[in-house]
């Protein structure tokens, strides 16, 4: 395993509400600084939640490893990552009807970016998803004896996404008013699907290291 495998988890990290409050905040008075806003504290939270799970992995690995061997230690890894996922796909698959944007969601018209910070921090780590995510990153990465920088891909490309309807605003101005609906619209409705295709393959993945 190698960063370019945790990659696609990132699609989980921003699927529905995440990526649909960047779309009202990037339709609010102050776009710019209040989706930069989101975005810092989205990338805030992502690199301390899968740094945390990485050290965590990395010292269980060590302390624990050194007695019961690596090859054990690193199959009680991989079964705990497995049970993760498993515990992600049943919340993702619960979640998929979600019925609309959360109504405070229709006050983000006005965030300031003190406030879209705020929301990013607290949306990333009171999301289940979220934190089952990085926890899954972080130990699959310390479990491979992926260096701590091999992590900043996935938080890059995480932040990189929740982007899109900002990068949607400069790029196309007024014809963004036609796109981020149906951006947002879209999120509502499939995104679940893209996240259990994801987690199916960070499943088999993690199932082959098991199995050797």
């Amino acid at each position: 395993m190698n960063f370019l495998t945790i990659l696609p988890m990132a699609v989980v990290m921003v699927a529905g509400t995440q990526l649909v409050a960047a779309v009202f905040l990037a339709s609010a008075d102050r776009p710019r600084a209040a989706s930069l806003g989101y975005l810092a504290g989205a990338g805030l939270v992502v690199t301390g939640g899968v740094t945390a799970s990485w050290l965590v992995t990395r010292v269980v690995k060590v302390d624990v490893g050194a007695g019961l061997g690596r090859r054990a230690i690193e199959s009680r890894i991989d079964v705990v990552v497995l049970a993760l996922l498993v515990v992600l796909a049943v919340v993702v698959f619960l979640r998929r009807h979600t019925a609309g944007p959360p109504r405070w969601m229709g006050g983000l018209q006005r965030a300031s970016p003190a406030y879209a910070l705020r929301l990013g921090v607290l949306l990333f780590l009171a999301m289940p998803t979220d934190d089952l995510t990085m926890l899954t990153v972080g130990a699959s990465a310390a479990r491979h004896d992926l260096p701590w920088w091999h992590l900043l891909p996935f938080v890059l490309l995480t932040v990189g996404l929740l982007a899109l309807p900002l990068l949607a605003l400069l790029l196309l101005g007024h014809r963004a008013e036609v796109v981020l609906p149906r951006m947002r619209d879209w999120a509502q409705r499939n995104s679940w699907v893209v996240s259990e295709i994801v987690i199916g393959f960070f499943v088999l993945m993690t199932a082959a290291d098991l199995l050797r």
